[in-house]
């Protein structure tokens, strides 16, 4: 009886650990955490095209712009101003999805652009260090860095 009571207590145990382990995983996964916010001098409309000139200057291929407000408008929501831009460059993308298969979820590169209540408006995006260690990719802290370089001069073309 004592050998079962065990086996249940331990089995329990087990079983907390991995409930907690998941809670931990899905409150930082949810957090602001990996997340770079840079606060814009211009408007929505003028920091997008900002950002798309910065990048087309740089030759860096501009993939699109989704306008997530008229989305979210027109399907009866009420979305403040907010567009994605995504843009980047296969070669040096590319890179970390032979790293990891799953890097492809963070490429191409995404920049938020939105406005916050205070009509004040940002531009936002995922730091790459945090990238790295999300996808457990050690051997391209070269390409990495470039990478940063690159999303900080395009965003820093529109900071306040």
């Amino acid at each position: 009886m004592m050998k079962v009571s065990k086996s249940v207590r331990s089995a329990a145990l087990i079983a907390a650990t991995i409930t907690v382990s998941a809670q931990m995983s899905t409150a930082k996964a949810g957090d602001s955490e990996g997340i770079v916010t840079v606060k814009s001098r211009y408007s929505i409309s003028e920091t997008v095209n900002r950002i798309k000139r910065s990048v087309a200057e740089k030759g860096i291929t501009l993939f699109g712009v989704i306008d997530q407000a008229e989305l979210g408008n027109a399907a009866g929501n009420k979305v403040r101003p907010s567009r994605l831009v995504m843009f980047g460059n296969p070669a040096l993308g590319t890179t970390f999805i032979t790293a990891n298969p799953l890097a492809g979820l963070d490429w191409p590169v995404r920049v938020l652009v939105y406005q916050a209540k205070d009509g004040s408006v940002y531009a936002a995006y995922t730091d790459f260090d945090w990238i790295a260690k999300r996808h457990q990719i050690r051997s391209r802290n070269r390409e990495f860095a470039m990478a940063s370089e690159v999303i900080q001069a395009v965003t820093g073309s529109v900071k306040e």
